[in-house]
């Protein structure tokens, strides 16, 4: 059997050029692949939440109060007796939640304004501009903190707090494309022709600027999970008993000594799938990224 030459690539690597450059942008970073399966994780026990619980959530027993790990309850019971992992897996799906309708709010708010901002300019972009920058002026998290506390503590209004605190950085992004794409020939060639604002605002300039706008989505994702839980922690979130994570941590300080799996498990939850959104968005910026990914492809 005739030996391939050196030049000739292996079935492996022949595979993987066939992949989109996407794809193998991706793959070349190992910590984005990581990232990536944690995530994958995250989704598969946020969408299977009720077929992988091997208990309610919910359901309190007396009698098996704050268990330690075992056969039964793999990650232990809480001072109610109810099941950590059932919890743990039903608080993914809550996360899951917050993630898509906190970034649904702040996007639908800030992409608008910062479009019309960027592409109007003059007295419209200055007044606009201003009013992100009063939003901007405070803390991310003081804020949306004095939001939930006007609103009054329930899972909605942390939600509703946290979207209101977050559209001004999607503002501002949108704005700086608008303001470079509106100079770019199509546009100009599109204004000349006489289409409407709103058409071309609608048909060239949002979808030219996207890019940054997936990116940052993808980077907030691990942040609104942790800022989300933060609020819960210290009961402006999700009220008992819902399985929310940062509600399990708050729960379980009061026996981080004689139970410590209380808050531990539901930490760790926190930690891997904010970690992970991370290391994934740094994975979605090199795939965007024109430079980045060229020397990616070049490596």
């Amino acid at each position: 059997m005739p030996r391939p030459s050196k030049g000739e690539p292996s079935e492996a690597r022949a595979g993987a050029r066939g992949w989109p450059r996407p794809l193998r942008v991706l793959a070349r970073n190992r910590l984005t692949v990581v990232g990536a399966v944690i995530v994958a994780v995250f989704l598969l026990c946020a969408a299977l939440a009720p077929v992988l619980a091997p208990h309610n959530p919910t359901r309190a027993s007396l009698s098996a109060t704050l268990g330690a790990p075992s056969a039964q309850h793999w990650l232990g019971t809480d001072d109610l007796g109810r099941d950590i992992l059932s919890r743990v897996l039903y608080g993914s799906r809550l996360a899951l939640i917050e993630v898509i309708l906190v970034l649904a709010i702040s996007a639908s708010i800030g992409i608008p304004i910062g479009l019309v901002a960027g592409y109007t300019g003059g007295k419209t972009d200055n007044l606009l501009m201003r009013v992100v920058d009063l939003f901007l002026s405070f803390p991310t998290f003081i804020l949306a903190l004095a939001i939930a506390s006007a609103l009054g503590p329930s899972l909605q209004n942390a939600m509703i707090a946290l979207g209101i605190s977050w559209w001004p950085w999607y503002a501002r992004i949108a704005r700086g494309q608008a303001r470079f794409v509106k100079e770019l020939a199509y546009v100009e060639a599109a204004r000349s022709l006489g289409a409407p604002r709103m058409y071309i605002m609608a048909r060239h300039v949002f979808p030219n600027s996207l890019t940054p706008i997936l990116v940052q989505l993808s980077l907030d994702a691990g942040y609104v999970i942790l800022t989300a839980a933060a609020l819960s922690f210290v009961g402006l979130g999700a009220q008992p008993p819902t399985p929310d994570w940062g509600l399990m941590v708050a729960t379980g300080r009061d026996f981080t000594l004689s139970a410590w799996w209380l808050a531990a498990f539901p930490g760790i939850a926190i930690s891997l799938v904010t970690l992970a959104f991370n290391l994934l968005g740094d994975g979605v910026r090199d795939v965007l990224d024109p430079r980045t990914s060229r020397k990616a492809t070049r490596g």
